[in-house]
């Protein structure tokens, strides 16, 4: 099959090889089924020093490494009208043809949705996110998100510093947004109000030079009570939705610390702090030792309600250095049983981001904000209190403060 070259070879162009790209449209999963796909060609002129993802990042501007490579595990990316892989390297003369997804609408309608606001000035906000609450919109979810409610709350004229969210990232519909927690995590999340300071509080993130503390209640308790998990990520090989401990070319290093501050008969209460910061660091990092998050069914945790309180069940992550994740159709049948329960206590992953350390942006003050953990994983840790164990905990050299973060 003959191709088409455009006039400047690495240029995109619309015209697509032998048949319309965008009769792939119908083959791909519905997220990429949309009316308002581009399709895009690029010819190579010369071999490409880079992979696919990182050839295709530096030409699509507006979307990261991890959703170039989404785009392409979902078919959304030919070479030479083959599937290729992340990873493929380029040469002279292949064709790259690619249908891009649409961006999410950039205006935020204002939705009354309940808030616990933990700070507020003129130039952020702090909150203490619920869970169940994504953090912005995204092609499956334009209402109902944490930027939906604080639209809302910057028109309330009672509000203590009424403002709005910063133009920062508002092209791609994440106005304000430094940092993101995972739907079901709770806790501390920071939102900027004005350009100058999102810059400058985002460099804080990218620095490292803030401190992020989280809670979560494991299944078993790991031994020793305290230690580094030091180990790579990248996407699962298999699960499309979840990611692993990887020791190849895909992962990027994750490091998290633990400490052990409670035990419980068949449970523990775990200080985690990041070093790094991968998607579902915490998640995988716990499920790879042999102790998987309570609630966190994709990674091997199992839903905890009263019945497995009085007679702990082992997880199906509880044997150590296993990429283990459920695959989505028995994590949802999973969570369809558990939503069925009278007895459930928690079937979400048990994970509160508890603590932001930080500098102000302007005065250089070091703050810090500490958000009690919700009702659920609240109502499942005094459960567990009932039913202590003997054992070695970390007391030396830990952040939180249990009675601020708990009671």
């Amino acid at each position: 099959m003959t191709h088409d070259t455009p006039a400047h070879p690495d240029d995109p162009s619309q015209t697509g090889p032998g048949t319309d790209p965008l009769e792939l449209i119908n083959e791909l999963p519905e997220e990429l089924q949309d009316d308002g796909v581009q399709s895009q060609r690029y010819t190579l002129s010369k071999d490409s020093n880079h992979r696919l993802d990182k050839y295709l990042q530096n030409r699509i501007k507006g979307f990261s490494r991890h959703q170039i490579q989404r785009l392409i595990s979902l078919g959304g990316v030919t070479v030479n009208d083959k599937k290729p892989k992340a990873s493929t390297k380029l040469r002279k003369g292949d064709v790259v043809d690619v249908l891009i997804p649409p961006r999410p609408a950039v205006d935020l309608s204002p939705e009354p949705i309940p808030l616990e606001v933990l700070h507020e000035e003129d130039g952020f906000i702090v909150i203490n996110k619920q869970a169940g609450l994504i953090v912005h919109p995204a092609r499956s979810h334009l209402s109902g998100t944490l930027l939906n409610a604080l639209a809302y709350h910057f028109q309330d004229s009672e509000s203590r510093s009424p403002g709005a969210l910063s133009e920062v990232g508002k092209e791609h519909a994440r106005p304000g947004v430094i940092h993101r927690l995972d739907k079901n995590t709770t806790g501390v999340i920071i939102v900027a109000k004005q350009d100058e300071q999102h810059w400058k509080l985002a460099k804080q993130f990218e620095d490292r030079t803030n401190l992020k503390v989280y809670l979560a209640v494991v299944h078993g308790c790991p031994d020793p009570p305290g230690g580094v998990i030091n180990e790579p990520i990248g996407k699962h090989p298999t699960i499309r939705e979840a990611m692993a401990v990887r020791h190849d070319s895909t992962s990027r290093d994750s490091v998290t610390i633990y400490r052990v501050r409670e035990r419980y008969k068949g449970y523990s209460l775990v200080e985690l702090e990041l070093k790094t910061g991968r998607t579902h660091q915490i998640r995988v990092n716990m499920s790879y030792i042999g102790y998987p998050l309570v609630g966190d069914i994709i990674y091997g945790g199992e839903p905890v309600g009263t019945p497995e309180v009085l007679s702990p069940s082992r997880p199906a992550a509880s044997r150590p250095h296993l990429t283990y994740a459920r695959d989505k159709q028995e994590g949802q049948r999973m969570e369809a049983e558990a939503a069925e329960r009278d007895d459930m206590l928690m079937a979400t992953p048990a994970l509160h981001a508890a603590m932001l350390r930080m500098h102000h942006p302007e005065t250089k003050e070091t703050m810090t904000f500490t958000a009690p953990v919700h009702g659920p994983m609240g109502n499942l840790i005094a459960e567990l209190r009932k039913r202590p164990e003997a054992g070695d905990v970390v007391t030396e050299g830990v952040y939180l403060d249990l009675g601020t973060a708990i009671d």
